[in-house]
């Protein structure tokens, strides 16, 4: 006998758009997005928002090997509270990184009882490790992320130029998708010796910002962009923060090439005029910039442009943000908001006067074809997953980092007043956060290999 859920609500976001619906849902996929009058029987939110479960393509879970850091079971858990039903993990930070077939299989051996939402892995490219991306890719990863600079571990060294040259055509052929942070090390090289020079405070949030300048992107984004026009390899930049590189994406994607850019929560919420010195909580990589640089970012998802919003989740201990000594210069890079994802970009959006459609579009449906998760993940629509969210998108309350359920709670986030709040949120037909109890149930999730050929 199938399993028959129904749900239906007077603002439900279908790929056409928000209105009156019923979700038929059978053994966990969507058989039906129907009409609200035709069942009348379906339990009925009314007037609640219902959306897709949101994707997040960019979290760092750092299991095994650093989960004091971060684990899957409290990253996992926080994504069901935000709203959240997949993530993809990166494949640094864990030991062993996911360069390697063996280093996969290690790291969904560590998954065992502990995921409330779905899960796939990114693999890694790092120098010499290109015979192993077939491995990889029979294994289920759908591309793979590599770093121009270092990255701050020493089990994920970057690559040049001229290893990307051997690597791309073997990702092109076996139809994965090449992810690059995208920062060169000439001009942070450059720009930190003339602070030594200085004798710059590394506790000014200035000093910090000095010593990753624009052209550190906006150069290796150059580099990129010249080699996929000579590869044909489908890329993304990961986590874009230098709006000045954006004429330089859209110039590339009028041209035709396969690629793509996302940016962060962070970029689109702070701005360096006001983080306060010594405040390394704000610490990342690449770093926060200016009012002007995050207003010119929301042009460029206007635009089309930038084609995603993700979170770039980078959990460390409180230790190593070193809040005692205010740092910046020796502070780990990286800003924990997976559980804020949804409510921080409908709250940004709102005060923009842009559209939900348009935010699920950028942290669901996007960040799924991604991933090649786009014909069960990031819509509602008959065939998908049943993962979707029943939002009170009116509602209104101060983040308090007491509430995440991240390993570790800090955040720069805390206070800032964000509207919409996850009422449920369900996986494959099964609800799997309750926000009447704050509870999360399970564990339901699963992991997600990934078939080559099916990203858009």
């Amino acid at each position: 006998m199938n399993d028959t859920l129904v749900v239906r609500g007077r603002r439900v976001l279908t790929p056409d758009g928000v209105r009156p619906a019923a979700l038929v849902v059978e053994d966990g996929v969507i058989r039906d997005v129907g009409a609200y009058d035709a069942h009348p029987a379906a339990s009925d939110v009314g007037d609640r928002l219902v959306t897709p479960g949101l994707v997040d393509s960019h979290v760092h879970i750092n299991e095994p090997g650093r989960t004091e850091w971060e684990g899957f079971a409290t990253a996992t858990q926080a994504a069901a509270a935000g709203g959240i039903t997949t993530v993809v993990d990166m494949p640094l930070n864990c030991i062993p990184a996911t360069t390697t077939r063996a280093a996969a299989e290690a790291k969904r051996a560590a998954l065992a009882g502990q995921l409330s939402v779905d899960v796939a892995f990114w693999g890694g490219v790092v120098p010499g490790n290109a015979p192993e991306l077939p491995g990889l890719a029979a294994f289920g990863v759908p591309g793979a992320k590599c770093f121009l600079v270092p990255s701050g571990v020493d089990e994920f060294p970057h690559v040049t130029r001229a290893d990307l040259d051997a690597v791309m055509p073997v990702l092109r052929d076996l139809g994965l998708v090449l992810l690059v942070h995208a920062e060169l090390p000439g001009p942070i090289d450059a720009a930190e010796a003339a602070l030594a020079r200085e004798g710059a405070d590394p506790r000014k949030y200035a000093t910090y910002l000095r010593s990753r300048p624009n052209a550190a992107e906006d150069d290796a984004i150059t580099m990129v962009i010249d080699l996929v026009r000579r590869h044909g390899t489908r890329t993304h930049i990961v986590h874009l923060s230098s709006a000045t590189a954006l004429p330089l994406l859209e110039a590339a994607q009028a041209e035709g090439l396969p690629v793509s850019a996302e940016t962060c929560l962070h970029y689109l919420t702070f701005e360096a005029e006001h983080i306060a010195d010594g405040a390394t909580h704000f610490k990342c990589a690449p770093p926060i910039r200016e009012a002007a640089n995050r207003e010119a970012l929301w042009e460029g998802l206007r635009r089309g442009v930038l084609s995603m919003v993700v979170s770039d989740h980078s959990p460390c201990t409180p230790q190593l943000k070193r809040m005692d000594q205010g740092d910046f210069l020796g502070a780990w890079g990286g800003i924990s908001s997976l559980q804020l994802g949804g409510t921080l970009l409908l709250t940004l959006a709102a005060q923009r006067g842009i559209d939900p459609t348009r935010v699920f579009e950028w942290n669901a449906a996007a960040p799924a074809r991604l991933a090649g998760l786009a014909g069960r993940k990031g819509r509602l629509a008959p065939g998908h997953d049943a993962d979707f969210v029943v939002w009170d998108d009116h509602a209104e309350a101060p983040i308090a980092a007491r509430t995440l359920r991240h390993r570790h709670p800090l955040t720069p986030y805390e206070g800032i007043r964000a509207r919409g709040r996850v009422l449920a949120t369900y996986l494959r037909g099964r609800r799997i956060y309750d926000a009447e109890t704050d509870t999360v149930a399970g564990p339901f999730g699963r992991f997600l290999p990934v078939e080559r050929g099916t990203r858009g």
